[in-house]
């Protein structure tokens, strides 16, 4: 079996434009209408749908790989790195504030150039301990020889199946160091196009012993954000990926395997985009919602600190049952303090008691557009 990064002409990589072109169109179409249906909103909204955004980027991210990453942490990080205000107050771990660090260096300074030692800085982000789980391995540095063979595989041990094997380590430098050059040099290439291309490219390297599907994402990542010239992020292509998952991995071995011509994967790679851009529609109509709601909370009745960040909680996907006692929790307040607050949001409708009582009593939040007409 020969890989790509074995052939003669490795890594002059091609693409048919002509295949291209209307999927490329497609996607900055639909970019230039997110962004500009984006601009006409006020700073607070447009700051909360790129934090959605971008905690849904570092989640999902870390998911493809099968990492669980606890939301919450991962939105009160980025908030907290950002500035705002209405992220929520949930501590991070180490390892969660080591990832949002590297998505939001390549996102919030994607006009910085991509170097050797920004991307050991990005890994050893991603490997605060120096473990990738109980496995010591080598952070911040290229992945070493003696490891042997850098293989993708699955399967039960004693039948695994090899679907890729990168580069040698020792030719990782000089691999790195031309694919950092093409990065970097200006012209040529759409923007959005180099962004599917140096995710391949980088993927294809593996340079590290771990963590290289979630650089080669930022990678990407960084290449949009400089297609779009803004910080702010309003869709998730990683968040895509992961509900695109096997298609992902089918497309980039099979390009892996096969010739010089990448363009099905860039067909993919356009495609899924695409379809990332699409969605983010539910997250603007998501928080759009959000906001005309506060603006009919606050017509009715004034609402303190407390019963505003439940409110929040609840809007943006609390799960399970809300009881006093978890009121209480989220509020940091007293149980007596936590039934003064209830029973002001019961009496403005905003709240409803669930069935059953005593121990067992819930609240949930009122059908929104029911108490919203009942205030017009």
């Amino acid at each position: 079996m020969s890989y790509i990064h074995e052939q003669a002409d490795w890594p002059n990589l091609a693409w048919n434009d002509a295949k291209l072109s209307p999927l490329l169109a497609d996607v900055r179409h639909r970019q230039g209408r997110l962004l500009g249906r984006m601009e006409g909103l006020g700073f607070q909204l447009r700051a909360e749908a790129s934090l959605t955004t971008l905690t849904a980027d570092v989640v999902q991210s870390s998911a493809i790989e099968g990492e669980l990453l606890d939301a919450a942490q991962v939105r009160s990080s980025i908030a907290r790195r950002l500035g705002l205000d209405f992220g929520g107050s949930a501590r991070a771990s180490r390892d969660v504030e080591g990832v949002v660090e590297m998505m939001l260096d390549a996102t919030q300074n994607y006009a910085a150039p991509l170097t050797s030692e920004r991307l050991f800085g990005w890994h050893a982000s991603l490997f605060p301990t120096g473990r990738s789980g109980m496995r010591r391995i080598t952070v911040g540095a290229w992945r070493p020889a003696d490891i042997g063979a850098m293989q993708v595989v699955s399967g039960p041990m004693g039948r695994e199946r090899v679907h890729f094997e990168a580069p040698r380590a020792d030719r990782l430098e000089r691999e790195v160091s031309t694919f950092l050059d093409w990065f970097e040099a200006a012209g040529g290439i759409d923007p959005v196009l180099k962004a599917g291309i140096a995710h391949f490219w980088f993927v294809t390297l593996h340079p590290f012993e771990d963590g290289n599907g979630r650089i080669s994402r930022a990678i990407g990542d960084m290449a949009l954000a400089r297609a779009e010239g803004t910080k702010e992020r309003f869709y998730s292509m990683s968040k895509q990926i992961e509900a695109e998952k096997k298609q992902y991995y089918l497309n980039l071995e099979r390009s892996q395997k096969g010739g010089m011509d990448i363009t099905s994967w860039l067909e993919w790679f356009l495609g899924c985009l695409g379809r990332a851009v699409a969605g983010a529609e539910n997250v603007l109509a998501s928080i759009l919602r959000k906001a005309r709601i506060w603006e009919r909370i606050h017509e009715r009745s004034p609402v303190n600190q407390r019963q505003r960040k439940v409110i929040n909680r609840l809007l943006d996907g609390f799960e399970g049952k809300l009881s006093t006692s978890k009121y209480a929790k989220l509020a940091k307040c007293s149980t007596d303090t936590a039934l003064r607050d209830i029973g002001s949001l019961l009496d403005q409708g905003i709240f409803i008691r669930e069935e059953g009582g005593g121990r067992n009593t819930s609240y949930r939040f009122a059908e929104p557009e029911a108490w919203m007409r009942s205030a017009d």
